[in-house]
């Protein structure tokens, strides 16, 4: 008997998990990459003997009962992963803080914030727990709801202790306790939440917040040979168990029949002309709302046409890849540093800045003497796309302007820097929209403003499904991960398989 064919758009972190796990349940898994590397914006590029990351370089997830370390326990997989401690430096205009598991210099630099990180711990501990019994949130389903009534029960009563803070802000979870007048406290928490929740305290959701807040106290991890090997060892484990990927297959239409998606057509390489169908029982999109309204053409659903159509942009990045000297740089420094030049003004376009350094210990990344050094600042996707519309030259001159201001913040917070560099590589959404086929160049998800408006896997299109940083939880690898456990048993519920070519999931992620 044959068993259910399923397709993946996209070998993002939240498609190489979904995939694996459908795999390992018995489906016949295929991912569909339009690159010639897995991993999307979790991924790592060669250049001149450096191995740069894409985007992410921050992972985090491993601790016991983290995302990653769920998966690894489900698909028996080693992730090669090393803990980095401090988590990062925190530069502001008058101090640095150093971000460590046990929060000392945090409490240290700001005393009357304690009370505050002793309630986000307690929060966040909740919250992982939440997720790790399978929170299926949003419930889009009345199996969901059910099975968010299940959980919740499960936990009752400490998940009561959730309750005033869904309806609250950040800065008024701030207030609570004091700190919102605090102004460079509520600046160095803003220069988190922008990093993980997209948005800042003022408008960011205080759960996601106390949960996002939390990276460095559960761990931040350095994988060897660069972030994408997450997504090369989620390849080798899909492939082990039977499913397959396919690189430079770029996916052009999603076919639709009485309702349903019966497939995809996909062109092999950019130049391609002829396209090939591959059949499907089920679509798993690693893709943005508005790429999947695109490849859904006349056949999307309504909401998701008025969704795409309401939607504002969400944050792109500007980056630069930099090969550096390594001897020319202060002994001891940190590989994470997180740069906030002022404490007014806009945060993101070069005024913040996240600066990681390749791991002196992994050789593989950069040339003998040599450091590979990743920096991104978030910046509005559009201006961007209306320089170049402009003039090429014009686009260039902005993209020179941001690599001057964000060597010269580097500079300030790390004195030499810029005579170590070599190598200067700078990307802005143009260029991620290129390599990574995101809509506009965005990347990171969507503002965690709300967590009853947060977006879930459903499409309107009863067999295709979104997975990746668009879905909640959103942003980060971790984030994905979960979204990526929601949707896979959701995928089962709705396609269950034959009783021959089932197997069994572990029930430590909910199933």
């Amino acid at each position: 008997m044959a068993t259910h064919r399923v397709i993946i758009i996209g070998a993002g972190i939240g498609g190489l998990s979904a995939a694996a796990l459908l795999a390992q349940a018995g489906y016949i898994v295929t991912v569909l990459e339009a690159q010639t590397y897995p991993g999307g914006c979790a991924g790592t590029f060669t250049h001149q003997g450096y191995r740069f990351e894409a985007g992410a370089t921050v992972a985090g997830g491993f601790q016991p009962g983290g995302p990653h370390a769920l998966l690894a326990e489900q698909l028996d997989l080693h992730w090669p992963v090393r803990a980095h401690d401090p988590a990062w430096v925190v530069h502001l205009p008058d101090r640095s803080i150093a971000l460590t598991r046990d929060n000392r210099d945090v409490i240290k630099q700001f005393p009357n914030s304690e009370h505050f990180w002793e309630h986000q711990s307690h929060i966040a501990d909740l919250g992982w727990s939440l997720s790790a019994a399978g929170l299926p949130w949003p419930a889009t389903s009345l199996s969901e709801i059910l099975e968010l009534a299940r959980v919740g029960l499960a936990h009752f009563p400490e998940d009561l202790l959730l309750l005033p803070l869904a309806f609250r802000t950040a800065y008024q979870w701030l207030a609570q306790h004091g700190m919102a007048l605090d102004f460079a406290f509520t600046r160095f928490i803003d220069a988190q939440l922008l990093i993980s929740a997209q948005t800042t305290s003022q408008h960011a959701n205080a759960i996601y917040s106390a949960t996002a807040l939390d990276l460095a106290r559960q761990g931040v991890y350095h994988v060897a040979g660069g972030i994408g090997g997450l997504a090369e060892t989620l390849v080798s484990k899909l492939e082990a168990l039977g499913g397959e990927i396919r690189y430079r297959q770029r996916v052009t239409r999603i076919a639709i029949e009485s309702g349903r998606t019966t497939g995809v057509y996909v062109k092999h390489g950019r130049r391609a002309k002829d396209e090939v169908f591959i059949p499907a029982d089920f679509v798993i999109a690693n893709l943005t709302p508005w790429s999947l309204d695109s490849l859904l053409g006349d056949s999307s659903p309504a909401r998701l046409q008025r969704e795409v159509a309401a939607r504002s942009a969400g944050w792109g990045a500007f980056a630069l890849h930099l090969g550096v000297r390594a001897d020319a740089l202060p002994a001891d420094l940190p590989d994470h540093h997180q740069i906030v030049s002022s404490y007014d003004g806009p945060m993101g376009e070069g005024h913040t800045a996240f600066v990681s350094l390749s791991p002196e210990w992994d050789t593989t990344r950069a040339p003998e003497g040599r450091r590979a050094v990743t920096v991104t600042t978030h910046t509005r996707v559009q201006p961007w796309w209306d320089a170049l519309a402009v003039s090429q030259e014009h686009y260039m001159e902005r993209k020179q302007q941001y690599v001057e201001m964000m060597l010269s913040a580097i500079e300030r917070a790390i004195p030499g820097f810029r005579a170590a560099v070599e190598l200067c590589l700078p990307g802005s959404p143009v260029t991620y929209q290129f390599y990574t086929d995101r809509h506009l160049g965005m990347v990171g998800g969507f503002p965690q403003r709300s967590l009853f408006t947060a977006r879930g896997p459903r499409t309107g299109i009863p067999n295709l499904r979104l997975v990746g940083d668009s879905i909640f939880p959103g942003q980060s690898t971790a984030g994905v991960t979960l979204g990526a456990m929601r949707v896979v048993r959701d995928v089962r519920r709705s396609l269950p398989l034959p009783s021959t070519h089932r197997r069994v999931f572990s029930p430590s992620i909910g199933d």
